[in-house]
């Protein structure tokens, strides 16, 4: 088994950490079954937040009356001490705990600290004297505050993007965790779905012994797939390699991670698919992409206001409007292709 030790927390946990966003979309007996069983195979590390709807819940009922076994990660994406100590409260009570192992601001779009005028460092600090927390990280999808983060001195953890289509800049970040004992938590291993060959994904985060990846689970074969890593961890071979190479010419530059940050669009647009959906059809080929429901979805970029709202609230700095008519563009080609190959022989997603 592979562990890693998530720096100052000293938390030391199997390199396969559960992230428990995927599941607020199924129920809470399915849900329950997952984390249990996660747990059964020696998964031990379970991250949710406040943001993700009912996963909290879930997370709570599956380890009732075995708190003191598991380390709980969540977060809050309050902007001030009020909204801290509401999220908090609601926290505890969904998670069946009085404390939390690890409280993380989420994605904040500036670096809480102390006398900032926000109150929020100060809050968690309160939180931390009266034992509700224990350790206290950050999560963030910008560079310049993760690295103030990492500056300041107080954070214990980064949860930040990482995964093999990193660039200079991201693993600048993992060095600079390492260097100042704090622990680097890898969100959106797969790049949200864009990355199909869980094997490459977890051998190339395998290579950094300060890196948790979490991986997001939703069915119970996706976990039986990152499950088997425990025992048998891919290790980087040629072949991965050239998996990873190829990965990188296609995908490196301009392209949507899904993260949502940009939502909501005042035009109804779902930008988060939207604007790589033609990604998506080549990658992770789904006739339900192409249904009527989708078709629709898509067709609302011809409504784009052009406001600016998602391009100002991207924090990879993407041209997001360009984006989303691109891929309406390439979507409709699709389409119509696709319509063609019906005809005489069936769908034939590229």
């Amino acid at each position: 088994m592979s562990k890693v030790t998530l720096g100052k927390t000293g938390f030391c946990v199997e390199k396969n950490a559960f992230g428990a966003l995927p599941i607020q979309r199924i129920s809470k007996e399915e849900a329950v079954k997952l984390l249990r069983k996660a747990y059964d195979r020696g998964v031990r590390f379970f991250d949710t937040a406040r943001f993700y709807t009912d996963s909290e819940e879930k997370v709570g009922e599956a380890f009732d009356g075995m708190r003191d076994q598991v380390i709980i990660a969540t977060k809050t994406g309050a902007v001030d001490a009020e909204g801290f100590w509401k999220d908090i409260e609601v926290s505890l009570k969904n998670l069946r705990t009085d404390y939390i192992d690890l409280y993380q601001f989420h994605n904040p779009a500036f670096c809480p600290k102390p006398g900032d005028g926000s109150g929020l460092y100060e809050a968690m600090l309160e939180a931390k004297e009266k034992g509700m927390v224990r350790h206290i990280g950050i999560t963030n999808h910008r560079l310049n505050i993760a690295r103030e983060a990492i500056e300041s001195g107080l954070y214990e953890t980064l949860q930040f993007p990482f995964c093999y289509l990193a660039t200079e800049r991201d693993l600048e970040l993992v060095e600079a965790c390492k260097k100042a004992d704090m622990g680097f938590i890898a969100m959106k291993a797969l790049s949200g779905g864009l990355i199909t060959d869980s094997a490459a994904a977890y051998a190339y985060l395998a290579q950094f012994d300060n890196v948790l990846p979490i991986w997001g689970v939703q069915r119970e074969s996706e976990l039986d797939e990152f499950l088997s890593y425990i025992e048998n961890p891919p290790v980087m071979t040629e072949e991965i390699k050239a998996v990873i190479e190829k990965d990188r010419r296609e995908l490196l530059g301009e392209f949507c991670r899904g993260c949502g940050y940009c939502m909501p669009c005042p035009a109804g647009i779902e930008i988060n698919n939207s604007a790589r959906m033609s990604l998506m059809l080549r990658r992770a080929p789904s006739e339900e992409w192409l249904t009527p429901e989708w078709q629709e979805k898509m067709k609302r970029i011809e409504n784009c206001l052009h406001c600016g709202k998602c391009k100002s609230k991207c924090p990879y700095g993407l041209d997001t409007p360009t984006l989303l008519e691109k891929n309406y563009e390439d979507y409709r080609e699709i389409l119509q292709e696709n319509d063609r190959a019906s005809q005489g022989f069936g769908i034939n997603i590229i």
